[in-house]
């Protein structure tokens, strides 16, 4: 009976163990940040600046496909999120805390500040939480 008791441990721990190395091995890089932020700000910027007066009427007469524009721009966004976040990484998940915004696009068009917290691990990424610091493309 003393060694079903022990064999029983021993799954036991080489489950747990085997568990612990495959949330370790799919805790998302960096780059899948990246990706997956560009993804979003595409999102967010599709929606504030190809709304109707997101632009002003100077940039909506250049610009003659706003979605297709901002959306072409994902690798860069990516990128631009990766630049304001910090990494903390726990090993089995990771915390990025994200902060963007503030800068002058065009005269008179200002993008909001966002900060956001996303939790990434077993292979997927999830905004815990996001605010927006100022209200949607200030026009000054």
């Amino acid at each position: 009976m003393a060694a079903a008791s022990t064999d029983c441990r021993w799954a036991w721990a080489t489950a747990a163990g085997i568990s612990v190395a495959a949330l370790a091995l799919s805790n998302p890089s960096p780059a899948d940040f990246e990706a997956f932020a560009g993804e979003r700000l595409v999102e967010l910027a599709s929606k504030e600046l190809c709304a109707p007066g997101g632009l002003p009427l100077v940039a909506q007469l250049v610009i003659s496909n706003c979605p297709q524009l901002v959306a072409s721009q994902r690798q860069l966004l990516g990128q631009l999120a990766w630049a304001g976040s910090r990494r903390y990484n726990a090993g089995l998940f990771s915390l990025y805390t994200t902060e963007l915004g503030g800068q002058t696009l065009l005269p008179g068009l200002t993008v909001p500040r966002y900060q956001a917290l996303t939790l990434a691990g077993a292979g997927h990424l999830v905004v815990l939480q996001s605010s927006q610091k100022e209200s949607p493309l200030q026009q000054r």
